[in-house]
């Protein structure tokens, strides 16, 4: 399974989902900013778990957080999932 913390806004964002449905991924996609109240204190609650820094994208694949758009450890993550 593949979750995707994003803000609407964030570039680096909408290039990492490019990515992922150009290699063909299937994911979920939260976005953070569009949320409120409790709901998205919840999201940022679960970003910070496994992304401190609280930046975004936050992509989870598998076991592995991906902090940004790094579309070479997106690539590896997918291939190992």
């Amino acid at each position: 399974m593949i979750k995707i913390y994003s803000l609407s806004t964030c570039g680096h964002c909408r290039q990492a989902k490019k990515l992922l449905n150009e290699l063909g991924a299937e994911y979920s996609t939260v976005e953070v900013d569009r949320l409120g109240g409790e709901e998205r204190s919840f999201a940022l609650s679960e970003v910070r778990k496994v992304n401190p820094a609280l930046s975004f994208p936050t992509i989870i694949i598998g076991e592995t957080v991906i902090a940004g758009n790094r579309a070479s450890l997106i690539r590896q993550a997918l291939e190992e999932e």
